[in-house]
C-alpha cells in the first residue's frame, strides 16, 4: 500500500515526533534514569499545582457555583484516556435516570473569548472536535468556552430545562465548583507515580474524587483504589463519512486492503481494536487533534480508510467514498451510574 505523499521533511518530523512520544510514555512507565533527573522539576510543578489549589480553596481565587449540579469527567494524566466517549455515556445514563444533562467543554485549539452553542452542523475548527463529536452523539445542549463559568451560565440561560451539567475535561479548571469529580484512566494507570514532566500525572494521586473509571477490558488491570469501577469501550459499526446513512459492521471490510488512522491520544488503542476484530490493517497515527487541513491521505491505495469518529468530524466534507468512521461504544458500570445519581440528588439547591 502506497503511503500518503507528504513531503520528506513533514513526514520524518512526524516520526521523529511519534518517536520521541513513544519514548517519553515509555519512560512515564518506569522510574528510569531520566524520570529521577526530571523529578526535581516535578516537585516544583506540584508545588505550584498545590498553590493553585489552596487559593481557590482559602477564597484567594474566586470559583463560582452554578444553579445546577456540575458533573466533571476528566484525567489526572496526561494522554487519552477515553474522556469522550465516557461523557456520551454518562450524558445517556443521566438522561435513562430522569436529568436532563447539558454540555460544557473548553474547546481544544480553539480561540473562543465568548460561550458558544455546538450543533451538528458547526464546523469542527470553529468549536472543537470532541464537542462537536458529544453535540452529533448525545443530542443534548452542548456550550464551548475556554470560561466553563461563562459557558455554563450561557447554556442555562439558552437552556433553563437543563438540570445538570457534564463537564467535559476540566478537573483542574477550579473556578468552577463542582459535585461530582470523576478521573478516567487506561491501563497505563497513573505510571511511574510521578508529577510531570517526571511521570504522566497533572496532579497527585491522592487528589480527592468521587470516582475512578479505569478503561480496558482485562479485570486484571483494575488498581485497588476507593471507589474505582471498570470501563469498557467497544468498537462498534463503522458509517461512511461521505454518505453517513450508510453502515456497515466491520466485518464488512475483511480481506479489503484497510489502512487505519487516527489522530487520537492513543492511536494504537485503536489500531489493536481494530486488529482484535479480525481485521488485518496498515496504520497511520497522527497528532492528537490532527485538524485535516492537509489531506493525509492522497496517494493512499487503500480500499478502505478508517477512521476515529473525533476525526471523521473533521472530515464531513469529504467526497471520499474510502472514508468510514468507526463508533466507539462506553459501557459504564451499573454501579458507577448509580454512584453519580444519588450524589446528584443529594445536591443541595442554592
Amino acid at each position: 500500500m502506497s503511503l500518503p505523499a507528504v513531503s520528506v521533511r513533514s513526514a520524518s518530523l512526524r516520526r521523529l515526533t511519534g518517536a520521541l512520544s513513544a519514548h517519553i510514555a515509555a519512560q512515564w512507565q518506569a522510574r528510569g534514569a531520566l524520570a529521577w533527573c526530571l523529578w526535581p522539576l516535578s516537585q516544583v510543578f506540584g508545588g505550584i499545582a498545590a498553590l493553585r489549589r489552596a487559593a481557590y480553596a482559602r477564597g484567594w481565587l474566586t470559583s463560582h457555583r452554578l444553579p445546577v449540579p456540575v458533573v466533571v469527567v476528566g484525567n489526572l494524566t496526561i494522554g487519552g484516556t477515553g474522556k469522550t466517549p465516557t461523557v456520551i455515556a454518562l450524558v445517556a445514563a443521566l438522561r435513562e435516570a430522569g436529568f436532563t444533562p447539558g454540555v460544557l467543554s473548553r474547546g481544544y485549539g480553539v480561540r473562543l473569548t465568548q460561550p458558544r452553542e455546538v450543533n451538528e452542523t458547526t464546523a469542527a475548527h470553529e468549536v472543537g472536535d470532541e464537542p462537536l463529536l458529544i453535540a452529533r452523539r448525545s443530542g443534548v445542549p452542548v456550550w464551548v468556552c475556554p470560561d466553563r463559568v461563562a459557558a455554563g451560565k450561557a447554556l442555562l440561560t439558552a437552556h433553563p430545562a437543563c438540570d445538570v451539567l457534564v463537564c467535559d475535561d476540566g478537573l483542574q479548571h477550579y473556578a468552577l465548583q463542582r459535585d461530582v469529580e470523576i478521573a478516567v484512566f487506561d491501563r497505563r494507570l497513573a505510571g511511574n507515580g510521578f508529577l510531570l514532566p517526571a511521570g504522566p500525572l497533572r496532579e497527585p494521586l491522592t487528589r480527592p474524587r468521587d470516582a475512578n473509571l479505569i478503561n480496558s477490558s482485562q479485570r486484571g488491570d483494575m488498581p485497588d483504589w476507593p471507589e474505582t469501577f471498570q470501563l469498557t469501550l467497544q468498537l462498534d459499526l463503522a458509517w461512511c463519512v461521505s454518505q453517513p446513512e450508510l453502515q456497515r459492521p466491520l466485518d464488512h471490510f475483511s480481506g479489503r486492503r484497510v489502512l487505519a488512522a487516527a489522530g487520537i491520544g492513543v492511536p494504537e488503542r485503536f489500531f489493536a481494536a481494530l486488529r482484535a476484530a479480525g481485521l488485518s490493517i496498515d496504520t497511520l497515527p497522527l497528532p492528537d487533534h490532527y485538524d485535516f487541513a492537509r489531506n493525509p491521505f492522497d496517494g493512499v491505495t487503500a480500499d478502505t480508510i478508517l477512521i476515529t469518529e473525533k476525526d471523521a468530524v473533521k472530515c464531513l466534507a469529504w467526497r471520499d467514498p474510502r472514508l468510514w468512521a468507526v463508533r466507539a461504544q462506553a459501557t459504564l458500570d451499573a454501579r458507577f451510574v448509580s454512584l453519580v445519581v444519588e450524589k446528584l440528588r443529594g445536591h443541595p439547591t442554592v
